[in-house]
């Protein structure tokens, strides 16, 4: 449908009722069931709940006001629940993202291996220590003092 024909419904919709507005969506829906070439893209599982909840009060003729208020409704709430869904999967790809990441100068290591960096810590070395510099090298472990013996023992 192109925009200019689609502005004008909906400049013709916007005058009507919502009983009106109800009985051109049956007859949208049974147009569309008869001549649509193709098909619509899937709702998903939000929008299609509400739509049933929809269905379900005007099959059992509630007022067209109490529908529109009740959708209103719904609609801020599927809203709600998009956006914490959309929330949800962007974290998940941020966790696989981070697992699957080779860590910073050194092979990558299989989750839970020994060594592994834990997943709360960051990728990036801290800012103190620049990326090129090498680590400080560690003092050699100086030798244990012999074993004295306990107090008022015999030496032998």
């Amino acid at each position: 449908m192109n925009d200019h024909l689609r502005d004008r419904i909906l400049r013709k919709l916007e005058n009507l009722s919502d009983e009106r507005a109800y009985q051109v969506l049956d007859y949208v829906e049974f147009m569309e069931s008869r001549y649509a070439e193709r098909q619509n893209p899937p709702a998903n599982v939000f929008q299609r709940f509400a739509e049933t909840v929809e269905d379900k009060l005007r099959q059992g003729r509630v007022s067209a006001s109490t529908i529109s208020e009740a959708m209103s409704l719904m609609n801020r709430a599927v809203g709600v629940l998009n956006g914490v869904a959309a929330a949800g999967k962007s974290v998940a790809s941020d966790i696989v993202g981070a697992a699957t990441r080779p860590a910073p100068g050194g092979p990558a290591a299989p989750p839970g291996a020994e060594g592994a960096p834990a997943a709360s810590q960051p990728a990036t070395p801290p800012t103190s220590v620049p990326p090129t510099a090498a680590p400080p090298a560690s003092p050699p472990p100086a030798a244990a003092p012999p074993a004295s013996p306990p107090p008022g023992a015999q030496p032998t």
